[in-house]
């Protein structure tokens, strides 16, 4: 029997996913989270075999959740739903080395045959996401990324410098340094820029 974990923050989406699933005679529906933060806590108690993850859900995105859990050397494999064929998600979704990436639009039938194959040490992704993962590179140094992400977070350029060992001018700069490479004309434009090619 293939255990599955479902984290999905639309209800009606998540209970109508976990009952479809549910009629496969070789999966179970072992947990449900409504949030990231849910889902990796239903992962680490529950521990199944998969993890059945939507990329924008609150406290942490499922991309967020893919990282920890691949870092953490979790044995539980990723199946990343989205209706979002955004390039950088993909890009994302590949570094945290999830085992599987498809849209939301596809059948209850290729997701339960995805999940199969998943289990037996497959990769599935949907083609259109290949596809559109030719794409623009992230602009953004590391550092920037960093600098970005702390101020989507609405901390101060003082309160940044002080968690990256920073002075509050060079904060600054860094982030007219983004401004400029995003072609953003304030900080919460690009930080809504950023979020939409999935470069933060």
């Amino acid at each position: 029997m293939i255990r599955i974990v479902i984290a999905e923050d639309q209800r009606i989406l998540r209970g109508a996913l976990g009952t479809l699933l549910s009629f496969e005679e070789d999966i179970s529906v072992v947990g449900q989270a409504e949030n990231g933060e849910q889902a990796l806590h239903l992962v680490q108690d529950l521990r199944p075999d998969i993890c059945i993850l939507d990329i924008e859900m609150p406290l942490k995105s499922g991309l967020e959740v893919a990282d920890e859990l691949q870092k953490c050397g979790s044995s539980c494999k990723v199946i990343i739903l989205t209706t979002f064929a955004r390039p950088g998600y993909f890009e994302r979704a590949i570094k945290a080395k999830v085992h599987g990436y498809l849209l939301k639009d596809g059948s209850i039938d290729d997701l339960a045959s995805a999940i199969r194959s998943v289990m037996q040490g497959k990769r599935e992704f949907a083609a259109e996401l290949i596809m559109n993962s030719y794409h623009e590179d992230n602009p953004l140094t590391e550092r920037e990324r960093e600098v970005l992400k702390l101020s989507a977070d609405g901390k101060t350029a003082k309160e940044i410098g002080a968690e990256l060992f920073l002075s509050p001018g060079t904060v600054r700069n860094y982030m007219s340094e983004i401004l400029q490479k995003v072609e953003g004309k304030n900080k919460v434009e690009a930080i809504s820029i950023c979020r939409e090619k999935g470069w933060i």
